[in-house]
């Protein structure tokens, strides 16, 4: 496994720091992040390493520590990167991880140690993972929703699916299924692969057979472009939607001409440029956007930027509160930052506005999606 330290540049930002208290002079806060940076997975996992570039060195005043591990998208691994933050660097907040699987590993680990812990791609929060575990990703209803009523409203009738055999592919199974199909649509086929696949012709001349009206492609990053090629180059004509797994330029770069015409769902971030300038994710989506294509060069805006950058526009917030009644290091300051994770309202970040409650660990609402479809090989507003 690889791991860095961002520590070069907290060291520069506390000798800066004019007189603070005891307690910002001597503590810092330790942040653990175990992320997907190889294997099928790294398309999304380097843009959340790459966007902790612009995320602060300190909150409070109190220096950051940020440990990043790899786990390869593998849950075991990242079970073994959980334990070790625990263990090792006593971890005050633990992130990650990048897909599904390992990020419900991952807060197993947080919720039986009880540590706050903010992951970086949709997974089921059961009760045993609710204390400690919130979600950066919109939530799959949310996304789902936006979908079906542009399918209801293009008079979408019959779908076939096509998704990861895992629980990021069951998650938009049993969504389609929750709320596609009390809105009028049926199922005409449902098809399965593994992340690792390098080809689904099989699954795809099933659903070319079975012809629907339109096909949700369950799926993210760089794989999600598989299916789309596929069906394209077998002669499907109809709509094609993906999930905001997909939503990257990677995705355009894989796929080429076949993303033309794409319906995806999307975080505001990949285009805060036609936000209104009242929106509260305009200003943090164009901030990041600015810093990272800055580096990374044009169009190379992520959504799974994102997710990390996000979690720290929300610890912005809640360390300062946590501050006031515990010291990092310590169960208290733990416990300090869950209560104050529910009880600071409005968060605005780049991909929505985060309200979390005991109940609802995702936050988010409508604000935190919006259509985008391709054309000419650029992402635009869909209609």
């Amino acid at each position: 496994m690889k791991r860095f330290y961002l520590t070069a540049a907290i060291a520069a930002a506390t000798l800066a720091l004019p007189a603070l208290p005891a307690l910002a002079q001597t503590a810092e806060i330790t942040i653990g992040i175990t992320t997907t940076t190889t294997g099928p997975g790294a398309a999304l996992g380097i843009p959340e390493r790459n966007a902790l570039e612009f995320v602060p060195k300190e909150i409070g005043g109190v220096p950051l520590k940020i440990i990043v591990l790899d786990d390869g998208g593998d849950p075991t691994t990242a079970t073994t990167n959980a334990r070790r933050f625990v263990t090792e660097s006593k971890a005050d907040i633990i992130m990650g991880s990048a897909i599904t699987p390992p990020t419900i590993a991952v807060s197993n680990v947080a919720n039986e140690a009880g540590i706050p812990h903010f992951g970086l791609s949709p997974f089921p929060i059961t009760p045993e993972r609710m204390k400690w575990s919130v979600a950066m990703p919109q939530p799959i209803p949310i996304m789902g929703k936006v979908l079906y009523e542009h399918m209801k409203a293009h008079n979408v009738k019959s779908v076939g699916y096509i998704g990861y055999s895992d629980s990021y592919g069951d998650l938009w199974f049993n969504d389609f299924k929750a709320q596609g199909v009390p809105m009028g649509m049926t199922l005409a086929d449902e098809e399965r692969f593994a992340r690792p696949d390098t080809s689904v012709t099989g699954q795809v001349l099933k659903l070319v057979a079975a012809n629907p009206d339109a096909i949700l492609i369950g799926a993210s990053g760089t794989a999600a472009a598989l299916p789309q090629t596929e069906l394209r180059e077998r002669g499907y004509q109809g709509l094609i939607y993906q999930t905001h797994g997909a939503a990257s330029m990677d995705f355009i770069r894989i796929a080429g001409k076949a993303a033309e015409g794409v319906l995806m769902a999307s975080g505001p971030v990949m285009d805060p440029e036609d936000q209104p300038d009242s929106a509260l994710t305009k200003k943090p989506g164009m901030a990041l956007n600015a810093a990272y294509e800055g580096k990374y060069g044009p169009s190379s805006r992520s959504q799974f930027a994102g997710h990390s950058y996000d979690a720290f526009e929300i610890l912005k917030r809640v360390i300062p509160v946590a501050l006031k009644t515990a010291k990092p290091g310590t169960p208290e300051f733990r416990e300090a930052i869950r209560q104050a994770l529910l009880s600071e309202r409005e968060i605005a970040a780049s991909q929505g506005v985060y309200n979390f409650t005991e109940k609802d660990r995702y936050g988010l609402d409508d604000r935190s999606r919006i259509l985008l479809t391709v054309k000419d090989g650029k992402y635009t507003l869909a209609k």
